[in-house]
Parts: C-alpha cells; sequence; structure tokens
C-alpha cells in the first residue's frame, strides 16, 4: 500500500530541516512546483514516476530511493554516517550556498533596478541644475 501521507511528512520536514523552500526544491529537483504542492499536501491524485521521487529525493541530499522507500513502507536507506555523513554535510554546505546565490542574485536585480530608476532621474534632474549652475 502507498502512504502519500508519509512521502508528504517526510519532504517538509527535511525542507525544514535543510532549510529550502518549495521554489529552491523545484529547481534543484527540476520537478514543478505544481507537482510539490501535491506531494507536500498529500492530494496526488495520480501515481508520480520513480524517476520523479528520485529527483526529490537527490534534490534533499537522500539517496536515490528514499521516498519510494517512505511511499511503499519499507525502511529508507540511511542517508548518512561515515563517508556519506560528510557527503551528505557537503550536500546540506551545497545546498547553503544555492540559496545564498540565489539571494544575492535577486538582490543585485534589485540594486540594478534602483540604479537604472535613479539614473533616469539624475538625468533629468542634472539638466536642471545644469541650467542653475553659474558659468564657470
Amino acid at each position: 500500500m502507498e502512504d502519500w501521507q508519509a512521502v508528504a511528512s517526510a519532504i517538509n520536514s527535511r525542507m525544514a530541516e535543510l532549510p529550502m523552500t518549495q521554489q529552491e526544491l523545484a529547481e534543484r529537483s527540476k520537478v514543478s512546483v505544481a507537482t510539490l504542492r501535491e506531494l507536500q499536501y498529500a492530494t496526488a491524485t495520480r501515481k508520480r514516476s520513480a524517476r520523479t521521487l528520485a529527483a526529490i529525493s537527490q534534490a534533499l541530499s537522500w539517496p536515490d530511493d528514499y521516498l519510494r522507500a517512505v511511499l511503499t513502507g519499507a525502511t529508507p536507506p540511511p542517508s548518512g554516517g561515515g563517508s556519506a555523513g560528510r557527503v551528505d554535510s557537503s550536500s546540506l554546505v551545497l545546498a547553503r550556498l544555492d540559496q545564498l546565490h540565489a539571494e544575492v542574485r535577486r538582490l543585485a536585480d534589485a540594486v540594478e533596478r534602483i540604479a537604472v530608476g535613479h539614473d533616469d532621474k539624475d538625468t533629468s534632474s542634472g539638466r536642471a541644475s545644469e541650467r542653475r549652475s553659474p558659468a564657470g
């Protein structure tokens, strides 16, 4: 028997643990936000492919078959310990770096939009100040 609620709980818990947003998970897994939403709220009315569950598992720094095991009630493969723990830790660091990169990109875009708007104002106000400046 398939337990989609267990899959939802596993995904939501892991996203909170990392921390990772739905949009970030979609980008990392290449799975649509709509599909993730269905899985997160256990409203999946259709069967999901093993590839979809594997992609989400990988994006959450789990082994490929982790969510498939959760779905079927099997014991999920270990995601840490020994050298695998170091790999998992590295994955967490990389996930956080991805988050920071996205935030820096968002901020840079915002600054650029402000600068472009400010340049437009400077150009128009600059002409006015040139007219008011005494000749030197």
